[in-house]
């Protein structure tokens, strides 16, 4: 039986393993947060992968600055070092499955 793999939803090249709050949790209980999004809104994210995730929190540090800025998919990949991040990543793994099939 084969399971189903989730690839990130970032990059689309790597297995997703993390969850990623478009909202922070830390800051769930801000009222600057709690007055302009619902609960089910703070709870919206996407599955990424490790590299994806540990980019966005590296790239952008102020979670406030995460919550109120990107706190969507698009809006993560208009971020000029996101978006470059992504596209070296995507870059690199189409590299690999060119080298891949060159070897067979």
């Amino acid at each position: 039986m084969a399971t189903e793999t989730t690839l990130c939803e970032l990059c689309q090249c790597a297995e997703a393993y993390n969850f990623h709050h478009f909202i922070p949790r830390t800051l769930h209980s801000n009222k600057w947060f709690k007055r302009r999004f619902t609960r089910q809104e703070m709870q919206q994210g996407m599955e990424v992968c490790k590299a994806c995730h540990s980019a966005i929190h590296d790239l952008i540090p102020d979670e406030k600055e995460l919550g109120r800025n990107y706190n969507t998919r698009e809006k993560l990949l208009d971020h000029p070092q996101l978006q470059g991040f992504v596209r070296w990543k995507r870059q690199k793994a189409r590299n690999k499955r060119k080298r891949k099939r060159d070897d067979f």
